[in-house]
């Protein structure tokens, strides 16, 4: 089609001419809303970094004589990171007279492993590097997965707070209506009594005034 005739279309519908293939012979055009399909491809753009997944290796350091608690509280942190689709390097640092015991670090790394197995499995076995040993767990889930859940949570959340609102506010309506209720009937009630008491003063006739004799008539009297 010749390039006039294609303009007088683009024309003629209130479209733009868009050229999508430069290099092929002779070049492909479009007629199309150019401005709708940028907004197209953003919101296609945004969407797919929205779902797109970074993996992310989290670092656990441990001392070989760990205390009960301390430990506790890491392996905490590595089920987390776990849970939200991230692998976790656990590192054993030796120290002094540690670096002679290194099954001390090797019997720690296989407890953890053991603990998380339902999260994660061993990816990189125990390997010594220099005064470190160390481990890479990886999760069962996926990082989208784990994106994907932890946003159904967070919609679940937000809905619940939201459904909790309404019915909190209808709740206290219902418990404020009898005293309004009870007023208005009280206001009601004290109405007649004064529409009567109203009623009384204007029947009752005005006592006439007493008429005074003139002075001159009773002294001729």
């Amino acid at each position: 089609m010749p390039l006039a005739k294609a303009l007088e279309l683009a024309q003629e519908y209130d479209l733009d001419l868009v050229e999508v293939a430069a290099t092929a012979r002779p070049p492909v055009c479009k007629l199309m809303d150019y401005g709708k399909f940028k907004y197209e491809s953003a919101m296609k753009a945004r969407e797919a970094r929205k779902n797109q997944a970074h993996t992310v290796i989290k670092e656990m350091k441990l001392r070989p004589k760990i205390d009960p608690h301390d430990y506790d509280t890491k392996k905490g942190h590595v089920v987390r990171f776990l849970k939200q689709g991230d692998k976790v390097k656990i590192t054993i640092m030796f120290r002094g007279r540690e670096q002679s015991r290194p099954e001390l670090g090797f019997r720690l790394l296989q407890r953890l492993a053991d603990d998380v197995q339902d999260l994660g499995f061993v990816e990189s076995s125990p390997k010594q590097d220099g005064r470190n040993m160390i481990m890479v767990l990886g999760p069962h889930k996926k990082k989208t997965e784990a994106m994907a859940e932890a946003r159904a949570i967070a919609d679940a959340r937000k809905a619940e707070r939201q459904g909790r609102t309404p019915g909190s506010d209808a709740a206290e309506e219902s418990v404020e209506t009898p005293d309004v209720v009870e007023a208005v009937e009280a206001e009601d009630a004290v109405e007649p009594a004064e529409a009567q008491d109203a009623a009384a003063e204007t029947e009752a006739p005005e006592a006439a005034a007493p008429v005074e004799q003139p002075a001159e008539a009773s002294q001729g009297a």
